[in-house]
């Protein structure tokens, strides 16, 4: 037997759990019918099975930061979304950035004909899962799912209040999660918004309150005041690298400043894509902490990049006086009569400021430490030791097969987990090209398909 293999999964696996529907859930159960595996149920609230937040927009203004040629959802056919697009007799140019809800709409067809083909081993169940016991999933309103194995597949969790506005986290100004319908409604063209954080979260938001006619003032502040670059027309590298950079991990800055240099910075951050997870993997923990502290930051403005028609709207706001980026971090916060007053302090200055908002919405992104979220499922995992977070506490401690570990370090046959919250273990584990991969191969291993080499089975 070859011991590089990864160990089969349980034989006794014939129906799975998904816990969540956004992409991830949804590639793995569809993938799951693809490899001949196991029956899949999907667990998602209300009716968003197949859209997740991130696609569940109804903004025509919110785009893919990702051309739609490398938007596919499944490896083997890197086509099926620009093919898809034709067939709705949409422009079908694989370098266009596409609105999310059309990627939405095309994530939820590609549900629904899976389901077509396959009536009998997949099915969809509207509800919140609040506990695995085994590997039965209990619900809100105290239903069971009876399942043979659990995938999590929750997508990011909710932010944390930013510190330094705990004490107006209740008052009706500030606004936890940016995607509320209400967050930016009841606003005046007298008006100041804070956004706290100023990556594709804030972006969303700005572009939000511009598009509702907003012509009040929009000031973002974080720690760096970085905003996101935008892409440029793709320009391949004339050597690709053919071999993953080795640490330490000064000596790969060096090495990406002076590749970038020669064939331009985009062209050199996306040439590592190939090897980012490995990098990771190799990476020690202080290298990572070190990583994480210092250059997190300026890894996601590049990385993650504006779709230019996005990064010229932005730019715009900002040339006009409509938003304004602030370098700096939230010391206090309390109630006033129009609304709040925030204390800051600018990057590099021990001096306070005050500005005054009507309201508070926060853009920091997600959290991800599974030992402080208040989500009731994971909540109850981490109590009953279940699973536990990673050392960075980026999210849930995995194996490279997706299997959970335990409080103790033990590997679960029966508990799964995929998507953001895996980062701490593959880091790059965000964007539909790695997430294809990953449930690709989560899908293959429930269905003992992962001894067939290749894409194609």
């Amino acid at each position: 037997m070859d011991s590089h293999r990864p160990p089969a999964a349980p034989a006794a696996i014939r129906h799975v759990a998904i816990v969540g529907a956004g992409f991830s859930g949804t590639l793995l159960a569809i993938n799951l019918l693809r490899h001949d595996g196991p029956a899949a149920t999907l667990i998602e609230r209300g009716d968003a099975a197949g859209l997740g937040v991130a696609y569940g927009t109804r903004r025509s203004d919110h785009l893919l930061n990702v051309r739609a040629a490398n938007m596919s959802a499944f490896p083997d056919r890197p086509g099926h979304f620009v093919e898809w697009l034709a067939a709705q007799g949409m422009a079908a140019d694989g370098a266009a950035f596409v609105p999310r809800r059309v990627y939405g709409a095309y994530l939820r067809d590609t549900l629904a004909a899976a389901r077509v083909l396959a009536p009998d081993r997949l099915r969809v169940v509207a509800g919140e899962a609040v506990a695995v016991d085994g590997a039965t999933v209990t619900l809100a309103d105290g239903g069971t799912v009876a399942v043979d194995a659990v995938v999590l597949a929750v997508g990011n969790l909710a932010p944390q209040v930013p510190p330094g506005l705990e004490a107006i986290a209740r008052h009706a100004a500030y606004v936890g999660n940016p995607w509320d319908p209400q967050a930016t409604r009841g606003l005046g063209d007298g008006d100041t918004v804070l956004l706290v954080g100023t990556g594709l979260t804030m972006v969303d938001v700005a572009l939000s309150l511009e598009a509702q006619g907003f012509g009040g003032r929009m000031v973002a502040l974080s720690r760096r005041g970085l905003l996101p670059h935008r892409h440029a027309p793709a320009s391949p590298a004339a050597r690709p690298l053919t071999e993953r950079p080795r640490p330490p991990l000064s000596a790969l800055v060096r090495a990406v400043r002076e590749r970038g240099q020669a064939i331009g910075w985009r062209s050199a951050i996306d040439e590592l894509r190939p090897f980012t997870q490995g990098i990771w993997a190799a990476a020690d923990a202080d290298e990572r902490r070190r990583f994480l502290r210092h250059l997190r930051p300026w890894w996601d403005i590049h990385r993650h990049r504006l779709a230019p028609a996005v990064a010229d709207r932005i730019d715009t706001l900002v040339a006009d006086g409509r938003l304004t980026l602030l370098a700096g971090k939230c010391c206090e916060a309390r109630t006033t009569e129009g609304g709040v007053a925030v204390d800051w302090r600018p990057r590099g200055g021990d001096a306070r400021r005050t500005i005054a908002v009507a309201r508070v919405i926060s853009c920091i992104g997600p959290q991800g430490d599974v030992a402080r979220t208040d989500d009731p499922l994971l909540g109850a995992l981490v109590g009953a030791g279940r699973i536990r977070p990673d050392a960075e506490h980026l999210g849930i401690e995995v194996e490279a097969t997706g299997r959970v570990l335990s409080a103790g370090g033990d590997s679960d046959e029966r508990l799964f987990a995929i998507g953001p919250m895996t980062r701490g273990a593959f880091w790059e584990i965000v964007a539909v090209p790695d997430l294809r991969r990953q449930v690709w191969d989560v899908a293959r291993y429930l269905s003992n398909a992962h001894w067939v080499g290749g894409e194609g089975l």
